[in-house]
């Protein structure tokens, strides 16, 4: 495998870092481009992989034509976006013009200027999550390429979860419910707000309209910011509060579980109380828009701002501690009887920098990806045609977790 991979952030770093220690022998990892917006990031992440498989360059990521360039100048074959999720689009085409596979982390959606909110993803959206990559579909299987989307730890190990427990845990699924919590806190003064992650896929998922699946009710149903608000016990770390984020396992569980008997399907996360108010403020000021602004003789985009002075996930290493716990709750029928599972993985931040020297937010995701593009490179995810880990088989990946150290668990409620 000869590897682009664009966007060499907190993340991405992971991500290669795995790999190589994975493949030492470069048996299926021959080769991997380092890009970035920064040349400086992108040869620091080279230098500190100091391995002559990885080299840097610079791109820009909404750039085409550019990406396209530096794939055939690289003989690649296969690449990762790690970037922005508004540069997704673009590296998904450029691959695919290209006649190289690809995978993303996640991917782009567009809301309505005034989303009509209920009944009916496309009443709320211009572009809904994930659908520019399924309708592509088709052209994907007649070139004979794969696409692997939404490659991480939610979505990522979570669909993986998902597909393992409708196969082996129930007679019949009703409920998948994806749950990402934890009890992480960061070191410093009390009001300070930190982003554990990609500030734009922050503020994509948590400020954008949100969706769950819920068949019953017909369909796909959309909600304001900041819905559903809960309080649920997480395994290991006791009661975390959750609210709804737009997330894409509400899209591809129903699109590849239905078969199981699924009928509903949430995504919430829990958020820091200071966040969740810090990001309602925003809200509230129109931060949060994608659209320029003028600011006497510049044109700036708000949520560039956010974003470029906002401390960088990369940057929160050993100040933070605890642990994250990230699954997926089943509620379904067995041998006659309700059953209520949850399947999930816990890390700690103390492990992710004993490892990699990464926060644990960090690594839990960057691990998720590197594993199933392993499976990827050794051709057992990899089928022509564009594809989210629910349609694959879990055992391979659930394997992989436990030989490298990342391991998962069950819990069952009443």
């Amino acid at each position: 495998m000869r590897m682009m991979l664009v966007g060499s952030g907190a993340v991405g770093e992971c991500i290669v870092k795995m790999l190589k220690e994975r493949d030492e022998a470069r048996e299926w990892f021959e080769f991997c481009l380092l890009c970035d917006i920064s040349l400086e990031r992108a040869e620091e992440v080279q230098r500190n992989l100091n391995d002559a498989r990885f080299y840097a360059e610079y791109l820009d990521a909404t750039k085409k034509e550019e990406i396209k360039k530096l794939i055939k100048e690289y003989n690649i074959d296969f690449v990762m976006d790690a970037s922005s999720p508004f540069c997704a689009n673009y590296i998904f085409d450029a691959a695919f013009e290209s006649g190289v596979d690809y995978s993303n982390m996640g991917t782009w959606s567009v809301p309505k200027e005034n989303p009509a909110y209920g009944l009916g993803i496309e009443n709320s959206y211009d572009e809904v999550m994930t659908a520019y990559n399924f309708d592509r579909d088709d052209a994907w299987r007649n070139q004979g390429n794969t696409a692997l989307i939404c490659l991480g730890i939610d979505p990522g190990v979570v669909n993986v979860f998902a597909k393992y427990l409708c196969k082996y845990e129930f007679d019949e699924v009703e409920e998948l419910h994806v749950r990402d919590g934890g009890n992480l806190e960061v070191a410093g003064e009390e009001d300070d707000i930190v982003f554990g992650f990609n500030v734009w896929t922050v503020l994509d998922g948590v400020m954008n309209p949100n969706v769950e699946y819920d068949k019953d009710r017909g369909g796909f149903l959309v909600e304001k910011p900041f819905a559903g608000q809960e309080v649920f016990c997480m395994p290991e770390v006791g009661d975390n509060t959750f609210v709804k984020v737009e997330h894409e396992e509400t899209v591809t569980m129903p699109r590849y579980l239905s078969q199981y008997g699924l009928k509903r399907c949430t995504f919430k996360i829990s958020l820091d109380e200071k966040l969740i108010q810090a990001l309602k403020v925003l809200d509230h000021l129109h931060l949060n828009t994608t659209k320029k602004v003028k600011v006497g003789d510049v044109e700036v985009v708000p949520r560039d701002v956010i974003a470029a002075c906002a401390p960088a996930p990369k940057n929160i290493k050993d100040e933070m501690s605890g642990e994250m716990v990230v699954g997926v709750l089943a509620i379904g029928k067995k041998d006659g009887k309700t059953k209520k599972i949850m399947m999930y993985q816990s890390y700690s931040n103390e492990e992710a920098m004993k490892r990699f020297s990464m926060q644990a937010v960090v690594a839990q995701t960057g691990f998720g990806a590197a594993l199933a593009i392993e499976l990827y490179a050794k051709g057992i995810y990899r089928k022509p045609g564009v594809f989210s880990l629910e349609a694959f088989e879990p055992e391979p990946y659930l394997a992989l977790m436990n030989e490298t150290g990342f391991t998962y668990a069950f819990r069952e409620y009443e």
